[in-house]
C-alpha cells in the first residue's frame, strides 16, 4: 500500500507534463498525491471494517477533495442515488491494492477485487483491470518469480505482457482506460530491477503516469519487500493525518513486518 501511494506521489508531477525518460526527480516540488492514493485508503478502511467499499469511497473523496477525481466518478461519489456507470477507466485498478494484502486466497482476492471495481467501474475492462492488478500484488507478495507473475497474468487476463518498458516507450501517450495503462504498469513492473527502477519505469513511458506508478509501485512493493526509507518518509510528510493514521493501522493488520519496521524506525528519527 506504501508502494502505490508513493508510486502515486512519484508520478504526479509527470501526469500533465509527460517525460520519456528515468533520469528525473521522483519527488519535486510538483509532487503530491492524488485521487489515486484517497482512493486506496478508502479501500484499506473498507477492508478494516464492513468492506462497503461504495461507501468508504464516497466518504474519502467528500473528506479530500479537488485531488483529481475523474468527471464521472466525482458525480457518482456526491450523488448518492447513482449506481454504477460503466467505466473501464484504470481509477478501479489504482486502488486495489489493499485487496492482495487482506486475503489468502487467490479466490477471494479475485472476488474482492471485482467487488471494489464494480461499485463504480462494472464494465468488463474495468472489472478485470482491477482483478490483474490485485492478482500481480497477490502473487508478488506470495513469492512467485517475475516469469510467473507475467504468465498467470497474461494467461488469466489476455494482457500482452511479453513486452519491455524501451518497445513500449517510443509509441505510447497518455491513456486512462485499463486496457490501454494497466499492462503497460504491470509491465513498468516486471521490467524492474528494484522498487525505484519499477517507479521509474512506469514514470518513463510517458502516460497516466501517477496511476501507472501507482499500480507498478503496489506490485513492486510486494515483490522486493521493500520500499526505500525516503520514499516512506516522503509519503509521511505528504499524506493528512487521517489517512496517515489509516495506512499505519492497515499495515498493522495486514501489511509486511519489515515495512512496519521501516515506519516504525523513521517515527523514532
Amino acid at each position: 500500500m506504501l508502494g502505490a501511494i508513493a508510486g502515486d506521489i512519484a508520478g504526479s508531477a509527470y501526469e500533465g507534463r509527460p517525460v520519456k525518460r528515468k533520469d528525473v526527480s521522483l519527488f519535486g516540488p510538483l509532487a503530491t498525491f492524488t485521487d489515486d492514493t484517497v482512493l486506496t485508503v478508502a479501500v484499506a478502511d473498507a477492508l478494516l471494517g464492513d468492506r462497503d467499499y461504495g461507501r468508504a469511497l464516497r466518504t474519502y473523496t467528500r473528506r479530500h477533495p479537488l485531488r483529481g477525481y475523474g468527471g464521472h466518478f466525482l458525480r457518482w461519489a456526491v450523488v448518492p442515488a447513482m449506481g454504477p456507470y460503466n467505466s473501464f477507466g484504470n481509477g478501479s485498478a489504482m486502488r486495489v491494492s489493499p485487496v492482495a494484502w487482506a486475503f489468502d486466497s487467490q479466490d477471494d482476492v479475485l472476488r474482492e477485487a471485482a467487488r471494489t471495481a464494480e461499485c463504480t467501474h462494472n464494465h468488463p475492462e474495468g472489472v478485470k483491470g482491477a482483478q490483474a492488478t490485485a492478482l500481480a500484488v497477490f502473487l508478488a507478495r506470495n513469492g512467485e518469480d517475475k516469469e510467473s507473475i507475467r504468465r498467470r497474468v497474461s494467461g488469466r487476463f489476455g494482457y500482452n505482457l511479453s513486452r519491455t518498458v524501451d518497445e513500449i516507450r517510443p509509441g505510447y501517450a497518455f491513456d486512462v482506460t485499463c486496457q490501454g495503462s494497466v499492462p503497460e504498469a504491470i509491465v513498468a513492473f516486471l521490467d524492474s530491477h528494484s522498487y525505484e527502477d519499477a517507479l521509474r519505469n512506469a514514470v518513463s513511458l510517458g502516460g497516466d503516469s501517477d496511476t501507472q506508478a501507482c499500480i507498478a509501485g503496489a506490485i513492486a512493493e510486494a515483490f522486493y519487500q521493500k520500499v526505500p526509507s525516503e520514499f516512506i518518509r516522503q509519503v509521511r510528510e505528504q499524506l493528512t493525518p487521517d489517512l496517515w493514521s489509516k495506512t499505519l493501522e492497515f499495515y498493522a493488520r495486514f501489511g509486511s513486518k519489515d515495512i512496519m519496521d521501516q515506519v516504525r524506525s523513521l517515527d523514532g528519527e
